[in-house]
């Protein structure tokens, strides 16, 4: 008999949650199993996760086969229909030792082959946190999870439910684990990562949490936080990036697009000044801030001269690393039934944002050139900077520590030192 096997597809906090798994059903005593932790944030993931499970079935015949994470919530009958599943669990029972416990006791009978509750209900936070998940050098720590608002595009909240939050003293402590483990940075995840706190006692903000890590956890070299909603940032995590250097210089703001009118439309609470604004006050508090962003090309109803304005925003927002999104039909969400866009208007305009985002790219990375810059090494030979630059190195580097580079030069997607 086999350990359970898992395939991940999605986020970050995807990843995240099949560590925990992993513990859970080797503590179940769980085997020859196969566990699929889908995404739904696209009509393209569903269906690439519905190919990898028609895959796994061929390559694991025997095993049992059973499917969970975002679609699995908000498709069951989907994967349920499926000749392949023997089981499609909730994105709330799959942290739950009784539902492994149960699966590992052969309870998948007729009635319990669907185990999908209502995720809007779910008020209690991630209960398995998990120690050290993500390479050698760099641990991911999940603080929230959900999200209240409705984007008009967005699955997600119908996924993961509404926003809940880690406590501070719980998610401090964690740090500290991972520090006296040796780990040299630590990412902060969650899938709204602004709001949390909204409903802890006292409603602190992200930078409360920034700010008291940073000051309770003195050994911790490097805090990154993951994607932001910059509309959303407080003046405590302002007063962090301005006076923490150990918070790294990096953000990842959830931008979606740069035409104030689309934005409506997708029910974002930002319009496109607003981004330029914190983007140079950002900036102007650490003048080595770089940004990535989330944009989507072809919501429906954009136009040409609408696109022409999330383009002029990479210029504008001084954007470096883009995630550039071809937008595509949810069922399920408003978005969904509004006019759309051809698709062939779509890939273009994709395309050429991801030129732009290439350009940037490269741009940043010739005047780093040069430059002297602590890398954090992930394996021997490559490293990131505190700007998430990625960064390559001949000569074997130690494994998980911050070394001093000079960057000698420029690829198109990486430096050299």
């Amino acid at each position: 008999m086999s350990a359970p096997k898992f395939t991940t597809l999605g986020c970050r906090l995807n990843a995240y949650e099949t560590e925990a798994m992993k513990e859970l059903t080797a503590r179940a005593g769980l085997t020859d199993t196969v566990v699929v932790n889908t995404c739904a944030v696209t009509s393209e993931a569903v269906r690439k996760a519905r190919q990898e499970i028609r895959r796994l079935r061929r390559d694991n015949p025997d095993a049992r086969l059973i499917v969970t994470g975002c679609a699995a919530q908000t498709e069951p009958e989907t994967f349920a229909a499926m000749a392949e599943v023997d089981a499609v669990i909730g994105n709330a029972e799959k942290m739950r030792p009784e539902t492994w416990t149960g699966i590992a006791a052969d309870f998948i009978g007729d009635t319990e082959a669907v185990q999908v509750d209502d995720i809007m209900s779910v008020t209690e936070t991630a209960g398995h946190l998990i120690d050290g998940f993500g390479t050698r050098s760099r641990a991911y720590v999940q603080v929230q999870n959900g999200c209240d608002h409705r984007c008009t595009f967005c699955i997600i909240p119908y996924g993961r439910g509404n926003s809940r939050s880690v406590p501070a003293g719980v998610v401090v402590e964690q740090v500290r684990r991972l520090v006296d483990r040796g780990y040299n940075e630590v990412v902060l995840t969650g899938v709204d990562l602004t709001s949390w706190g909204a409903d802890l006692p006292a409603q602190p903000r992200l930078g409360d949490l920034v700010l008291r890590i940073l000051k309770l956890v003195p050994d911790l070299p490097r805090l990154r936080i993951s994607s932001i909603d910059s509309i959303e940032v407080d003046e405590a995590l302002m007063q962090a990036i301005a006076s923490e250097p150990r918070l790294m210089p990096h953000l990842h703001l959830s931008l979606q697009h740069g035409d104030d009118l689309i934005l409506k439309r997708m029910k974002r609470r930002h319009l496109r000044d607003d981004a330029i604004r914190f983007s140079e006050e950002a900036r102007r508090l650490r003048p080595d801030m770089t940004f990535g962003a989330d944009i989507i090309a072809g919501f429906p109803t954009e136009t040409e001269a609408h696109f022409e304005n999330s383009l002029k925003l990479v210029e504008e927002c001084g954007l470096t690393w883009l995630h550039v999104f071809p937008y595509s039909p949810r069922p399920g969400t408003p978005a969904a039934r509004m006019p759309q866009v051809d698709g062939r208007a779509i890939r273009d305009r994709a395309a050429r944002l991801r030129a732009a985002g290439a350009a940037r790219v490269r741009a940043h990375l010739d005047a780093q050139v040069g430059k002297t810059h602590q890398v954090l090494m992930e394996n021997p030979h490559m490293g990131r900077t505190a700007q998430f630059a990625e960064v390559r190195f001949d000569a074997p580097q130690p494994e998980g520590r911050i070394v001093t580079a000079a960057i000698t030069g420029a690829s198109d997607d990486t430096l050299i030192a």
